[in-house]
C-alpha cells in the first residue's frame, strides 16, 4: 500500500514539474529557462526534481513522452481482411481540445528535441499497434519499422501545420487528408487488396 502511495506521489511530482516547465515555455525561450525557474514555479525543492530528472531535457522529453501516449491512444488503428485502417480523427480532435499543450509542444525553441525523439516514440507506438494487425498477412515490401516511421512523421507534420495555423479545418477534414496523403502508399506496400489503393 505504501508503494502504490509512493507511485502517486512521484506521478503528482512530475507532474507539477512538467506543468511549470509548459507554463515557462509559454512565457519565455527554452534556452531561457533554468531548473530554478522550474522548481520554484513547481513548489518543489531541487532535489526533489533532481530524484526524478537529471536535465530538463529529459523532463521534456519525458512529458512529451507521455502526451506522445496519449496521441498514439487517440489513433484508432484496425484491420479486415480487406484493408489496414488508420483513423486520425480523435487525434485531432483530441489536440483540438487541448490546444495550449500541443502548442506549447510544437511551438518554440524545444522543438528540435521534440520532433526528433516525438518522431522515433510515436513511430515505435504506431509499430506496436499495427503488429498485431498484420499477423499472418504477406510479408511487406517495406519493413514495418520504416512505415511506421513514414506515418508518424506525416502526422507529425500534419499536426504541426493545423496547430501553426490555428487549426483552419475541422479534425475530420484533417483526418481525411491524411487518409489521401498516408493510407494509398500503406495499402499498397502492405499488399492489402491493392486494387483499392
Amino acid at each position: 500500500m505504501a508503494h502504490i502511495r509512493q507511485d502517486r506521489r512521484s506521478q503528482r511530482t512530475q507532474q507539477a514539474l512538467m506543468e511549470a516547465l509548459l507554463a515557462l515555455l509559454a512565457e519565455k525561450h527554452y534556452d531561457e529557462i533554468s531548473i530554478n525557474e522550474i522548481v520554484d514555479r513547481a513548489n518543489v525543492g531541487r532535489s526533489t526534481f533532481y530524484a526524478h530528472f537529471q536535465t530538463k531535457d529529459e523532463l521534456l522529453t519525458s512529458g512529451f513522452e507521455r502526451a506522445l501516449a496519449l496521441l498514439a491512444q487517440h489513433v484508432s488503428i484496425g484491420g479486415s481482411d480487406h484493408e489496414v485502417t488508420l483513423d486520425t480523427t480523435p487525434l485531432f480532435r483530441h489536440a483540438q481540445g487541448h490546444f495550449a499543450l500541443y502548442r506549447t509542444l510544437v511551438w518554440g525553441s524545444g522543438l528540435e528535441l521534440l520532433t526528433r525523439d516525438g518522431h522515433t516514440a510515436l513511430s515505435a507506438r504506431l509499430q506496436e499497434r499495427l503488429t498485431p494487425i498484420l499477423v499472418g498477412r504477406p510479408e511487406s515490401s517495406v519493413p514495418l519499422e520504416i512505415l511506421s516511421y513514414s506515418l508518424s512523421g506525416t502526422l507529425l507534420i500534419l499536426l504541426k501545420w493545423w496547430l501553426d495555423h490555428k487549426m483552419p479545418y475541422p479534425p475530420e477534414r484533417m483526418d481525411a487528408f491524411f487518409q489521401q496523403l498516408a493510407m494509398p502508399g500503406v495499402r499498397r506496400v502492405l499488399s492489402v487488396d491493392p486494387g483499392r489503393s
